[in-house]
């Protein structure tokens, strides 16, 4: 809100508003939202204990113009994720190519070769994603890791901003917010629009773990805007490579599901025999091509945060473009020379597990003891491809109320993207998570944290172009598709600048020639 020498101007509608309101009344506003939130189960599974998903009073805003920016980055790293995906579990180009170590990916333990064979209408393995954003000291987005498994957090989005605008209504009502009401409609018509090829009227369920799931009041909610039905595993049947749902009426097909299960458990066939959550069979069905599974099967290959130091290189070989938004500078544990900077400078480093989530497993090197300093060297050495290690990064802060008074705590951002097969919009703000201890860098809901609404500004004058990114540089590798194009393009610039034909003649011509020769010498 403050930029060291006075509010910012974005937010001193906020500001002027707020100050209107004396402490006591921020806090009865702010334990109302408690209380609301307890009594409609906006809740959230903290080991093992059920508690209102924490939301703060102040709201989060993101300018049009930075927007545009953040916007059309998630979008550009959704397609290319999308084409990678294709790839590793096709053709695999991209390890012909060199762009990213075969190892890498068949190492990572989502990388599931029964997902070999399965084909997505539209090419769409990735229906929803959340691409975790944070701000590093010169204000800039970058991106902390990708979720395009089975992402969460998006009720909370959609709650936020019903319970905030109750909360605050004087507030809201002074600025021009962009809405996020129509996620539940945008992300039907996606399921809808990956339905097998020849059905015309799709039915749609959503696949839910049950009722003992951290995000089971995200699944009821989603299914219930919607307006389709949330099922357990033991609701459907797959018979004949069709799925099926059990009906007071009897069976019925189901031609998509949005399920909220990991891998592991969606199909005792193929996975862990032990499951009670899956379905014996789904895996045949979606291969024989009757059922759309959403999100794809073996997407958590993308997840993996060694797969995610390579994504930079991945956006500029499938699609012959510069990130818009750049990693976090990360250090590959497996490259010796990596690891050898890092086991140097542990104490200053933060060091993740590729395949952990929630924050958990997260080393944060200056408030390690040395006892957790020294495993985590050993561990490092024990197994490289399990590690990566980033910068302390000092997320940017935003007002939060803490007991009686406005205090900074860090936040970062999760922006949600829907890919029909055609386009990739992106929600307008996403999941604002905020760490409420002072000090805490980790702002997973599973490790304490809260979260804020996200108001992302209209414009105020006509439409704010969309970013442009700008080309892969000429020796940047690209994929074969795009190769002819740049051929094609050299030689269209080769013809530019040869000589004229004979006929022009005379000083003319040879004017122009050297012209044009001193221009083909400065490319």
């Amino acid at each position: 809100m403050y930029d060291g020498t006075g509010c910012r101007p974005d937010y001193m509608g906020i500001q002027r508003q707020m100050q209107r309101l004396s402490m006591q009344e921020v806090q009865a506003r702010a334990d109302y939202l408690g209380h609301s939130y307890l009594d409609q189960g906006v809740t959230f599974d903290i080991g093992g204990q059920e508690r209102p998903f924490p939301i703060d009073i102040v709201p989060r805003l993101i300018e049009a113009q930075t927007w545009s920016h953040v916007e059309a980055g998630v979008a550009q790293r959704v397609r290319a994720l999308e084409a990678f995906l294709a790839d590793i579990y096709d053709e695999g180009q991209v390890f012909r190519d060199g762009v990213i170590p075969r190892r890498v990916v068949t190492s990572s333990p989502h990388f599931l070769r029964v997902a070999k064979g399965i084909n997505y209408p539209h090419g769409v393995r990735v229906h929803v994603s959340g691409i975790d954003l944070v701000r590093d000291g010169n204000g800039d987005f970058r991106v902390l890791e990708d979720n395009v498994r089975i992402p969460s957090g998006v009720s909370y989005v959609i709650s936020n901003r019903r319970a905030m605008s109750t909360a605050l209504p004087e507030v809201f009502a002074h600025h021009r917010i962009r809405p996020v009401s129509q996620y539940p409609a945008k992300l039907l018509a996606s399921l809808r629009a990956c339905a097998p090829s020849g059905v015309t009227d799709p039915t749609v369920v959503v696949l839910t773990p049950g009722a003992f799931n951290a995000a089971y009041f995200e699944h009821a909610l989603l299914a219930r805007l919607m307006g389709t039905r949330l099922v357990e595993g033991r609701d459907l049947v797959a018979q004949g490579g069709r799925v099926l749902v059990r009906t007071t009426n009897g069976l019925r097909p189901v031609d998509v599901i949005y399920r909220r299960v990991d891998d592991d458990f969606l199909d005792p066939v193929h996975f862990r025999r032990d499951s009670m959550l899956g379905v014996p069979g789904l895996l045949n069905a979606a291969r024989a091509g009757n059922v759309t599974i959403a999100n794809g099967v073996g997407n958590g290959v993308a997840d993996d945060k060694l797969t995610y130091t390579y994504v930079p290189d991945l956006i500029r070989y499938y699609l012959g473009q510069e990130p818009i938004l750049p990693n976090v500078d990360t250090w590959r544990m497996e490259d010796a020379e990596h690891r050898a900077e890092v086991l140097d400078r542990l104490a200053e480093l933060v060091v993740k597990p590729v395949d952990g989530a929630g924050g958990k497993g997260i080393i944060i090197g200056p408030r390690a003891t040395a006892a957790q300093l020294d495993e985590m060297r050993k561990r490092l050495i024990a197994d490289p491809r399990g590690w990566i290690a980033q910068p302390v990064i000092q997320l940017s802060t935003v007002p939060t109320l803490i007991g009686d008074t406005m205090a900074p705590r860090h936040v970062d951002l999760r922006p949600f993207a829907i890919n029909d097969g055609e386009k990739v919009w992106v929600l307008p703000g996403g999941l604002t998570r905020v760490a409420l201890p002072e000090g805490e860098l980790i702002v997973n809901s599973s490790q304490g944290g809260g979260s804020k609404d996200t108001w992302v500004l209209a414009a105020d004058r006509g439409a704010i172009p969309e970013a442009s990114p700008a080309p892969a540089a000429d020796d940047a590798v690209v994929h074969p598709s795009l190769r002819a194009g740049r051929a094609a393009e050299r030689a269209s610039g080769a013809d530019d600048a040869a000589p004229p034909p004979s006929g022009h003649g005379g000083e003319q011509s040879q004017s122009q020639t050297a012209v044009r020769t001193s221009f083909g010498g400065e490319r």
